[in-house]
C-alpha cells in the first residue's frame, strides 16, 4: 500500500510540475475539409453490401480533395480566373488514384497515383493529370516535367448553386464521368475503363 501511495504522489508531483505533459495541441478544423469520391460510388461501403456483387466490389478510381466554400464569392470570374491553373479544390493538390489502367482522351494512363489541375477557360477547362504528387496547391506544378494526360471538357451550368466544391462519378460508356462542380459551374471528365 505504501508503494502505491508513493507512486501516486510521484505521478501527481510530475503532473503538477508539468501540467502540459499529456496535453496535445491539435490544429483547428480546416475551412476546406478533405473528402473522397470513389468510382463505383459506394465501393468504400462494400463491407456493408447486401449482395455478393456489392460485397466483392473493388475500387476503380478514388479522388482525395479539399472542399472550398463559395461564401458568396464569384468563384470562376473573380476567385479563380479564366486563363489560370487551378488545383481543383483547396489546400493540397487534388489527388486521383487509378486502381487499374484507364484512358483519358484516348491516351492510356497506367494504374497509379496522380494529381489533377485545371486550366480554366471561358467556355471549357483543360484537365491536367500529373505525376508530380504530394504538393500544396499548384505553386510548384511544372506541366512540362510531369504531364501524363490532358483533356479539354466544356463548362456547363449547374441546376442549383453548389456551395462546397464537390466531385462525384457517374457511370458512362465506356467508363465513367468524373463530375467537378462548384458555385454555378460544372464539368464532366470522361475516363475510359
Amino acid at each position: 500500500m505504501k508503494k502505491i501511495l508513493l507512486l501516486s504522489l510521484v505521478v501527481l508531483a510530475c503532473l503538477v510540475a508539468n501540467p502540459d505533459a499529456n496535453a496535445q495541441e491539435f490544429p483547428k478544423l480546416d475551412g476546406s475539409p478533405m473528402d473522397m469520391a470513389y468510382y463505383p460510388s459506394r465501393v468504400a461501403f462494400r463491407a456493408f453490401g447486401k449482395t455478393d456483387a456489392e460485397k466483392n466490389a473493388k475500387p476503380i478510381i478514388r479522388v482525395t480533395y479539399s472542399r472550398p466554400q463559395a461564401k458568396g464569392r464569384k468563384v470562376f470570374t473573380e476567385l479563380e480566373k479564366p486563363g489560370n491553373i487551378w488545383r481543383v479544390g483547396a489546400n493540397e493538390s487534388t489527388e486521383i488514384m487509378f486502381f487499374q489502367d484507364v484512358t483519358i482522351d484516348g491516351k492510356k494512363v497506367p494504374a497509379g497515383r496522380y494529381t489533377m489541375y485545371a486550366l480554366l477557360g471561358e467556355d471549357d477547362w483543360t484537365i491536367h493529370f500529373s505525376s508530380d504528387t504530394d504538393g500544396w496547391g499548384h505553386y510548384s506544378y511544372k506541366p512540362d516535367d510531369s504531364m501524363v494526360a490532358t483533356i479539354k471538357v466544356p463548362k456547363q451550368k449547374t441546376e442549383s448553386t453548389v456551395e462546397n466544391m464537390s466531385i462525384m462519378f457517374e457511370e458512362a460508356e465506356p467508363g465513367a464521368h468524373m463530375i467537378i462542380a462548384w458555385d454555378d459551374t460544372m464539368v464532366r471528365v470522361p475516363i475510359g475503363l
